[in-house]
């Protein structure tokens, strides 16, 4: 059995959670709604406040699908209930972020400033200039809007200028050694 699958998943008040035909589940919380479609094979129950995920046998197939779909329940289950957010910092010097309505503004050394939208439940926010949070209630998405801001200026391993995680460790190489003789 996997230990991930076979754990229930402990739905808050506030949150419902509606299985339909074929697996489809609808996730609604106090921020927002979330539906998504998971594997036919597996079983989706409700009793209470608690979800369990049952798989019908030991196929490889049906034991990977065990604990990826629990874990996505869950995640969905969090997300309208508390939210996710990931955190960016800005290194380096002249680089900033500004936010322009629902746009994020980003100066970072080019000729010509990077602009995000804010888009389907995700939003920005900024305490200061070199700080961005990305806040929604879609794990995944979250993520992913974060890893694309990251990716228009990586920090390098010489100086640690550019786009990094809160609490990321920047691996760093030494520079030039200089003449030896």
């Amino acid at each position: 059995m996997s230990r991930i699958g076979r754990e229930p998943i402990t739905v808050p008040a506030g949150v419902s959670v509606n299985v339909a035909e074929g697996n489809v589940v609808t996730v609604k919380g106090p921020l927002g709604e979330l539906n998504q479609t998971f594997a036919a094979q597996l079983t989706i129950a409700q009793e209470g406040d608690k979800l369990t995920v049952t798989r019908p046998n030991d196929q490889k197939e049906n034991r990977a699908l065990h604990g990826l779909t629990r874990t996505l329940l869950n995640n969905m289950v969090v997300g309208v209930s508390k939210g996710y957010e990931k955190q960016l910092e800005i290194v380096g010097v002249g680089y900033r972020a500004e936010k322009q309505g629902k746009k994020l503004v980003l100066g970072l050394g080019y000729s010509h400033p990077v602009v995000f939208e804010e888009a389907d439940g995700i939003t920005f926010e900024l305490p200061n200039n070199t700080t961005i949070i990305v806040k929604g209630i879609d794990k995944q998405a979250v993520g992913q809007v974060a890893a694309v801001i990251r990716s228009k200026r990586p920090p390098e391993p010489y100086l640690g200028k550019g786009i990094k995680y809160t609490g990321e460790r920047i691996r760093r190489k030494a520079g030039k050694a200089g003449k030896g003789k």
